[in-house]
């Protein structure tokens, strides 16, 4: 039986990863980085602690690599998230997995600050009962820290939960973790790029 449904937020729940992506171009205009839109926005998915060497070559835990991070979140929370909503239906997608007895833990690379705003804005707080985020990761997707960390928040076996997300990288993390995975297209990926889930979607309402 599955008790749980782990998910990721970005470019599943909530209509988000180009504005991650013009945040990344924004940052690097103000640090001096030349990041191109159509590169960074294939890499929205992963956390920053992967993102930001290749973008600038800098590690995160460097002061002016520090510095970026917070500052593409300041840029993205103040620029971008206002205009964002979920996708369609995605609150009754998750009323109904709560109405089925499905217990429903956010596992995501964002960072706490931006996940805690994207599901404001999106009207999604009330639904959640349990989440992850970058920092309870020492790596994030596809590497499968955060879908681990996402199990023991549930305290359930990987036999007993399924994850729903909108990129490969979803889709590596929740296969190295021994999870099953439902993919959205809305994030922007193909069925090819998506290979190894479950089933394949379009989006929440048709799910």
């Amino acid at each position: 039986m599955i008790g749980a449904v782990l998910l990721d937020v970005d470019g599943t729940l909530i209509d988000s990863n180009d504005a991650h992506a013009r945040a990344w171009v924004d940052v690097g205009d103000e640090f001096g980085h030349e990041i191109e839109f159509g590169r960074v926005r294939w890499m929205i998915g992963m956390g920053g602690d992967r993102v930001l060497p290749e973008l600038t070559g800098l590690e995160e835990e460097s002061e002016e690599g520090r510095r970026i991070l917070d500052r593409r979140g300041e840029i993205f929370r103040e620029r971008y998230l206002p205009r964002l909503a979920a996708f369609p239906r995605t609150h009754e997608l998750l009323a109904r997995l709560r109405e089925d007895g499905k217990e429903l833990v956010v596992a995501t690379s964002a960072s706490e600050k931006d996940l805690n705003a994207l599901l404001k804005q999106a009207d999604l707080e009330d639904l959640i009962q349990k989440s992850t985020n970058s920092d309870e990761a020492e790596s994030s997707k596809p590497a499968p820290d955060i879908v681990n960390a996402a199990l023991e928040k549930a305290g359930r076996a990987a036999s007993q939960v399924i994850m729903i997300g909108d990129t490969p990288y979803d889709v590596k993390a929740a296969r190295r973790a021994g999870v099953r995975i439902i993919g959205l297209r809305c994030g922007g990926w193909t069925d090819g790029e998506l290979a190894g889930a479950e089933e394949i979607h379009q989006d929440p309402a048709d799910l």
